[in-house]
C-alpha cells in the first residue's frame, strides 16, 4: 500500500493537542470506532510502550497490537504494528501555528511475507477507505480538543 498522509489544523495549543493524541489508554473514550484498549506495558507512554487496540473496521471487530517507537513531547509521536504480513509505521508530527497546532500524519506499509508482497500493488484499492477511517478518528480528536481548549 502506498503511504497515507493527512493534515489537520486544530484550534488549540500544541501541548493540549499532543496530550489528546497520545492519551493511548483512554483513546477508546474519544474515538467512536475504538471499542477497547489493553495496555501491555505499565507506566507513561514512551518508546517501547505496547498496547492492543480493538476497533470496528469494515463492520467487523479487529484487534491489532502496536508499539510506540518514538516520543518527543509536543513534537512527534510514532508507532508500528504488524498485520496481514505487513509492518505499518505511523507518525504524528505536531507543529505550533499561531494559537493553534498543525498535525501531520503519515502511515506506510512494508510487506514482510511473500503473499503481502504479491498483494501490495492492490493496496491502493484500500487506501481511500483507510484514509477516510483515519480522518474520522482525527476529526473526533480535533472536536474533543477544540471543545476543551
Amino acid at each position: 500500500m502506498a503511504g497515507i498522509t493527512l493534515t489537520r489544523q486544530i484550534a488549540a495549543p500544541v501541548d493540549a493537542v499532543y496530550r489528546e493524541f497520545t492519551d493511548v489508554a483512554n483513546v477508546w473514550e474519544k474515538i467512536e470506532a475504538i471499542q477497547k484498549i489493553e495496555m501491555l506495558t505499565d507506566g507513561p507512554i514512551r518508546a517501547g510502550t505496547r498496547f492492543r487496540e480493538t476497533r470496528i473496521m469494515f463492520k467487523r471487530e479487529a484487534t491489532e497490537e502496536f508499539e510506540v517507537t518514538a516520543v518527543e513531547p509536543n513534537k512527534r509521536f510514532a508507532m508500528t504494528s504488524e498485520s496481514c504480513g505487513c509492518r505499518y509505521s505511523m507518525e504524528h508530527r505536531f507543529t505550533p501555528e499561531g494559537s493553534g497546532t498543525r498535525v501531520d500524519f503519515a502511515m506506510n506499509a512494508k510487506p514482510l511475507t511473500f503473499f503481502a508482497k504479491l498483494m501490495m500493488p492492490l493496496g491502493w484499492l484500500m487506501q481511500g477507505t483507510m484514509k477516510k477511517c483515519i480522518a474520522k478518528d482525527f476529526d473526533q480528536l480535533k472536536a474533543r480538543v477544540e471543545g476543551s481548549a
